[in-house]
């Protein structure tokens, strides 16, 4: 039941967050609440020691940490923060959570260069029929919760709760 439940909710919640940002430009706030509670109701049936958890929710605020400067200099949304914060929780103090960043970091840039084009090839793509969210081409931010999102799933087979499912 603990696999099931490590196999669904961070995945599920990810993306939901991604797709709520995609067509809305905002990530709901209970997709974070339910990642960091999931985690604290999951890790001790998983195997993962209270000094452990203790170094995830570290994580955590080490993300926090940064994203929340990021916030202050209007530099990144409070959903993206709030759900990179969140989701950090999942990976913990350790190379996955890294791994996690990069991920974030490069998906994040090849999110914006394509955003950038289709905003610069608007009418073209207009004319070609192709659908694309109106949040997307009009507004002046990045719906930075995708990249967000499949880094998670990139770096997700990494983390220790993974690790703990595929060692069952």
């Amino acid at each position: 039941m603990i696999e099931a439940a490590i196999l669904v909710v961070f995945p599920l919640c990810m993306a939901m967050a991604a797709f709520s940002d995609l067509l809305t430009m905002t990530i709901p706030n209970r997709l974070s609440i339910i990642l960091i509670g999931s985690f604290l109701c999951i890790a001790p049936f998983a195997g993962v020691a209270p000094y452990d958890i203790l170094l995830h929710l570290g994580a955590g605020l080490a993300v926090f940490a940064v994203c929340f400067a990021l916030f202050a200099l209007h530099i990144m949304g409070g959903g993206d923060a709030k759900i990179l914060t969140a989701s950090a929780v999942w990976f913990g103090m350790n190379a996955s959570l890294m791994h996690y960043i990069v991920y974030v970091s490069v998906f994040g840039g090849l999110l914006s260069l394509v955003v950038l084009a289709l905003r610069a090839n608007n009418n073209m793509i207009l004319a070609s029929g192709l659908r694309i969210p109106a949040t997307m081409m009009h507004a002046k931010k990045i719906p930075y919760g995708i990249a967000i999102g499949a880094a998670a799933f990139m770096a997700f087979p990494e983390s220790p709760l993974m690790a703990f499912v595929l060692g069952h």
